[in-house]
């Protein structure tokens, strides 16, 4: 993932350059300072891998520069749960829109969305959350309808 980034806009000092790092890389840091869950776990695992690009002066292309290549954690064996294999695509949002307009149960979607793609990473906790952003956006457009008519 990109760590952080800058563009050259031409302020003096400035250059462009990129700085990408592990999803894992760092410390899981709590919210609350007295409150510490026992029962979960976080992806980060003090993972250290980063890399540093800069873009070619005279010439196209990245210079790319390895900051730190130790690797701490296995690869994983499945990509189910992970948040970018994982995503909907917008047919996939419309199927769940209109599921959840039919009534139909999460794990009935789910499993709809399984045959149209058995390659399909989705889980059922991404379906909550999909049918939770259509109703929130259904919540809004009443609220705003109601609004322009007072």
């Amino acid at each position: 993932m990109i760590m952080k980034s800058d563009i050259n806009n031409g302020m003096r000092g400035k250059t462009s350059f990129v700085l990408i790092c592990c999803k894992r890389n760092g410390q899981y840091r709590f919210r609350k300072k007295d409150f510490v869950r026992r029962d979960t776990d976080s992806r980060k695992c003090g993972y250290p891998f980063k890399l540093c690009g800069k873009p070619m002066v005279r010439e196209q292309g990245w210079m790319m520069k390895l900051m730190c290549g130790s690797h701490n954690h296995e690869l994983a064996k499945s990509l189910v749960g992970h948040p970018y294999s994982g995503r909907l695509t917008k047919d996939e949002k419309t199927i769940i829109v209109d599921m959840t307009k039919s009534m139909v149960k999460p794990r009935n979607i789910l499993l709809t969305l399984k045959e149209h793609n058995v390659n399909s990473y989705t889980t059922i906790k991404q379906i909550y959350n999909a049918r939770n952003a259509y109703r929130s956006s259904i919540r809004k457009q009443i609220s705003n309808e109601h609004i322009k008519n007072n």
